[in-house]
């Protein structure tokens, strides 16, 4: 039977694919690139003429990944909210919104260990990322006084970690981490708290 990745026109792409799958199943530590060549109908040999290697193979993975994460978040961010406050939320259930859509190229972007700076194109795709969530932070503090005004990065960075830890922890369909709450719910809150630490949102009556 001929090698099936010579026949689709896109050995690269049938190769990223391939490696996703292997990601959800066994986890990015969890796979060999032996078996993604077999998985997507080549012999390893082949792999080398896209991919250096498997941490290039991984980073290409994260790469597409942070892309769509970036289309999503600045969607949700730019779809017409009545409120910066509003536009912030939903970025923030975007995130929720990839890790349950793409677990496969989540999985690559924050438990692969591949660096963020494995090649240039994943540094950037990275860093368009952080460009969305710091351009909705900044856009939310505003109204903060200037003097009392944490800096962009570190707000994004904030509100990044608080939905990072949901999406861990309550998002990814783990046994034993049932709360009462859904993880839009407890983003939300979470949220919501953080801002009225920042002076954003009234205090509760």
């Amino acid at each position: 039977m001929p090698k099936r990745g010579y026949h689709h026109g896109n050995l690269r792409q049938a190769l990223v694919e391939a490696a996703l799958e292997l990601i959800r199943e066994k986890s990015p530590q969890g796979f060999t690139l032996s078996e993604a060549a077999k998985a997507a109908g080549v012999t390893p040999a082949a792999v080398y003429r896209h991919f250096a290697g498997r941490e290039d193979l991984i980073a290409e993975c994260a790469t597409q990944g942070f892309e769509i994460f970036s289309d999503l978040m600045d969607y949700a961010f730019n779809k017409g909210q009545p409120s910066a406050l509003a536009a912030f939320e939903a970025t923030g259930r975007a995130y929720l919104a990839f890790a349950r859509r793409y677990p496969g190229h989540y999985m690559a972007m924050f438990e692969s260990g591949v660096s963020h700076s494995q090649t240039p194109e994943l540094a950037a795709a990275a860093a368009r990322a952080n460009r969305v969530l710091e351009r909705a932070a900044e856009a939310l503090s505003q109204h903060i006084p200037r003097e009392k005004r944490p800096p962009a990065a570190m707000f994004s960075a904030h509100i990044w970690a608080m939905s990072h830890g949901v999406v861990e922890l309550y998002a990814r369909a783990a046994p034993g981490t049932r709360t009462p709450f859904s993880p839009e719910d407890l983003l939300e809150t979470g949220i919501g708290i953080y801002m009225r630490g920042l002076g954003l949102l009234p205090p509760d009556s």
